[in-house]
């Protein structure tokens, strides 16, 4: 148990060591997502990350829906890749003990719904995810802000240029 403080008490403080490479992208600190969101939920958005999944979107819906508690919505730039976000999700949540309970568009690609009951997670092509702006849909819902480790973002990502 005082490991895993160590570490906490590292990460939330780190040293102005410069990171090694070396150190493979899927280990990463959920410490930020597990405050804020279920367990389940970080998993599904760190296994979309693992595919490049576009503009990653958690909305909370527990005060406006009663059949699930947040919406987490991804994107893929064409259907292989959406796809492969819905696979990587659907094996890391089973890895985790969590299987989904219905998994639907996965053959045409354009929308696929993966159903935990507590969350449902989308994966849209790009496209697709403008049509149908489940955002717009359930505005009144709160967006869950996400770390940058989530979002894809980083202080010096060359998209912010103009």
């Amino acid at each position: 148990m005082k490991q895993n403080s160590t570490i906490k008490e590292q990460s939330l403080n780190p040293q102005p060591t410069a990171r090694t490479q070396a150190q493979p992208q899927a280990v990463r600190n959920t410490d930020e997502c597990d405050e804020k969101l279920d367990e389940r939920v970080c998993t599904a958005l760190h296994a979309a990350g693992e595919k490049k999944a576009i503009e990653p979107v958690v909305l909370d819906l527990r005060e406006i829906a009663s059949f699930t508690d947040y919406f987490v919505i991804v994107s893929g730039a064409n259907e292989r890749q959406v796809q492969a976000i819905s696979d990587e999700v659907y094996e890391q949540l089973k890895k985790a003990g969590s299987p989904a309970a219905r998994v639907e568009g996965y053959k045409t690609a354009e929308w696929i719904l993966l159903d935990y009951g507590d969350f449902v997670v989308h994966v849209f092509e790009q496209k697709a995810r403008k049509f149908y702006d489940l955002e717009r849909l359930w505005r009144e819902s709160k967006r869950v802000e996400l770390p940058a480790d989530l979002t894809g973002e980083s202080p010096s990502s060359l998209r912010k240029e103009s």
